[in-house]
């Protein structure tokens, strides 16, 4: 099975979105190292809003499949990691968050501050605003995950075709609970994705305020 074998700049350009898998099993080491590399990633009050479910099981994979438009790839991966986003994490993590800090020499100023300012942000959210902050904290976290396999020399397939209402029954998800995107893991099978091109910076970047080129 794949070691690492990647630098993480041969990993972010040579990546592709796996169109097959071969299926083959992961070690639960590899498996976790690369699910470790999501948990460590950054989150607003370090409040870590992600949940992962890692799906391995034929028969729920193929649960899964049906409910993410019958994509074949969803049953070929040898993992698929299932990221969400929970809106009510933080009500039952403050707690949690603040003792670590503390404990990792938070000062108790800060803490304080946080105890009455994280409430008081979160709470405020509309249904809209709280998935869109779940979908930015998911994501990096996700993405971490992605790149950790790709070091490690495996392949990945971030997807977002999929049904929100069957893949939270598929997986009897809490009802605070919001699907932000799946990761499908494996091994390559038959030729890889073409490399569709990337936009030149200039394009897409800009030097202090919308039209200026960097310099």
């Amino acid at each position: 099975m794949p070691k690492t074998q990647k630098s993480l700049a041969q990993a972010i350009r040579d990546r592709r979105a796996t169109p097959s898998f071969d299926g083959e099993p992961i070690p639960a080491s590899d498996l976790r190292q690369i699910l470790d590399a999501g948990l460590h990633a950054p989150s607003g009050y370090n409040m870590q809003p992600w949940r992962f479910i890692v799906v391995q099981q034929p028969e729920q994979r193929k649960r899964l499949r049906a409910a993410s438009y019958n994509q074949a790839k969803i049953e070929e991966a040898s993992a698929v990691i299932v990221a969400c986003g929970d809106r009510d994490g933080w009500r039952k993590d403050l707690d949690e968050m603040l003792r670590m800090g503390r404990a990792a020499g938070m000062p108790e100023s800060y803490a304080a501050q946080a105890a009455n300012s994280v409430p008081s942000y979160l709470s405020s959210f509309t249904d809209e605003q709280m998935r869109g902050w779940l979908n930015k904290h998911v994501m990096m976290a996700l993405t971490s995950m992605m790149l950790m396999a790709e070091v490690m020399g495996y392949d990945t397939a971030p997807m977002e075709g999929f049904e929100q209402a069957k893949v939270c029954e598929t997986l009897r998800l809490p009802m605070s609970y919001w699907v932000v995107a799946l990761l499908a893991v494996g091994q390559l099978r038959g030729p890889d994705k073409y490399d569709g091109g990337r936009f030149d910076i200039s394009h897409t970047v800009f030097g202090e305020e919308y039209g200026k080129p960097l310099k």
